[in-house]
């Protein structure tokens, strides 16, 4: 993890987090993958619920939206480490979070 440091006088406004990072077998790469897309999905998903409660009527479609698309890529995904399994292939994987302060 790399981030700027916060001194008297200057303010962190840019961080750098490096979540994945090495080679991995088909099942745990698709274990990895799976988790996050979990954990995205369920953020949606409470998003969702906290955003409807009180209003039935709110389609909230933007997040109805995301989570469509992260269940499609979640079948993607599978479809590719099922490949990648049957081959057995290893399978680098790296994944960074750049987070900044916007105004």
């Amino acid at each position: 993890m790399e981030a700027i440091v916060k001194t008297s006088k200057e303010v962190k406004t840019e961080q750098k987090i490096s979540l994945i990072d090495g080679h991995f077998t088909a099942s745990e790469a698709a274990d990895i993958i799976n988790s996050v897309l979990n954990v995205k999905i369920n953020f949606h998903k409470l998003n969702r619920l906290s955003i409807t409660e009180g209003n039935a009527s709110d389609n909230c479609e933007y997040d109805s939206g995301r989570i469509d698309e992260l269940l499609r890529e979640q079948i993607i995904a599978k479809e590719f480490f099922a490949q990648a399994r049957l081959e057995g292939k290893k399978l680098k994987m790296n994944s960074t979070i750049h987070i900044s302060v916007e105004d």
